[in-house]
């Protein structure tokens, strides 16, 4: 199993060797959804293909499951196919904003059972080599990768029961948004504000100085402190859409601590049952 990040320094001596590299820019803009592939078009890492959030990373919104759902197991094959992605294809994923998107596509990877994909640290930012400005294709697999289902990954109907066991029980939820999305205050992505009920806030933003991750050893105390003694497998991450969770999972995945799971549907799709509590915190 690769490294969950790799530095600019690392990936160009890598590029060097004239390894088979995949890279992969996942740059995007949740207020204006053509902007990540406008910007791949003027300039990207050489030879790297652009992977759309919405349109490779998501799967069709029904207005009750979120605003950005996993696609089917069957859909994300395809989807691989179509990019040129087998399960030994060594992948590294970048983009410039804190390495959030980047995140999304490393754990789709992982969690069906991926090991060889990377996240740039630091994304396009931290990279001093070459620049290109041809787009390029994906080169698609012949022959479609086999389906797999996605691992540590929770449904909302666990999130809800989730609720009715006592606290020494129960898994801790982490939240990924803003502290002022958390509280329910600011909220413009989602049409209602608020937190999932016992939820703990953790900014994805805080994994980061410099627009790049910290190190293992501080991600590991700071997490550790979160997790109060609890295993990795007791801790469910989510956030507004299933993005940004994906940050503080590739960050406990830096500090060591593996295991914990996602709840890909997250706020917006928790918030589109009126049925399901919520709450709020000054």
């Amino acid at each position: 199993m690769s490294q969950p990040l790799i530095t600019a320094n690392q990936l160009e001596e890598l590029l060097n060797t004239g390894a088979d590299v995949l890279l992969c820019d996942c740059r995007f803009d949740l207020a204006k959804p053509t902007a990540g592939r406008e910007a791949y078009q003027m300039s990207h890492l050489p030879g790297a293909i652009y992977v759309d959030l919405d349109q490779d990373l998501s799967g069709p919104q029904t207005g009750t499951n979120g605003r950005h759902p996993l696609p089917s197991p069957e859909v994300w094959a395809k989807t691989r196919q179509r990019l040129g992605i087998n399960l030994h294809t060594q992948v590294v994923a970048y983009d410039n904003q804190g390495s959030v998107f980047a995140s999304r596509l490393w754990w789709m990877l992982r969690a069906i059972g991926h090991t060889q994909v990377q996240v740039l640290d630091g994304g396009l930012d931290a990279w001093n080599g070459a620049i290109g400005s041809k787009p390029r294709e994906p080169i698609a697999l012949d022959a479609m990768p086999t389906a797999v289902p996605y691992r540590d990954l929770v449904l909302v109907d666990e999130v809800v029961a989730n609720l009715g066991i006592s606290e020494a029980a129960a898994r801790l939820v982490l939240d990924a948004r803003t502290p002022d999305r958390f509280r329910g205050e600011n909220e413009t992505l989602d049409p209602v504000g608020g937190h999932i009920p016992g939820a703990t806030n953790r900014c994805f933003k805080e994994n980061l100085r410099s627009k790049q991750f910290k190190t293992a050893d501080e991600l590991y105390r700071e997490f550790s402190i979160l997790l109060a003694g609890r295993s990795a497998n007791k801790i469910i991450h989510q956030c507004g859409s299933g993005v940004t969770a994906c940050h503080n999972l590739l960050a406990m995945e830096v500090a060591g601590i593996r295991g914990s799971q996602l709840y890909a549907g997250s706020w917006s799709e928790w918030c589109a049952d009126s049925q399901r509590p919520i709450a709020t915190a000054k």
